[in-house]
């Protein structure tokens, strides 16, 4: 008898708890295309640290194949 008591009231209350999971999930499915977008334009441009440390190889590069006292000093 309280068993199914238990499991009457778990039942009755299973919506209200499965509320934040639908919206969270609802979210995360709203946001998605957002954030892939974003990730995306990320990937496509370079920071200027990169493009920095990218100059810099290429520099250090170019001085071992051919010494130029303008760039390699």
């Amino acid at each position: 008898m309280i068993r199914s008591a238990v499991l009457i009231a778990g039942t009755a209350l299973l919506p209200f708890a499965l509320q934040g999971c639908v919206a969270r999930t609802a979210y995360n499915v709203a946001r998605a295309p957002i954030q892939a977008g974003s990730k995306a334009a990320d990937w496509a441009t370079v920071s200027g640290d990169e493009a920095d440390r990218e100059r810099g190889r290429e520099l250090r590069r170019k001085c071992k194949e051919r010494y130029d006292p303008y760039y390699c000093d």
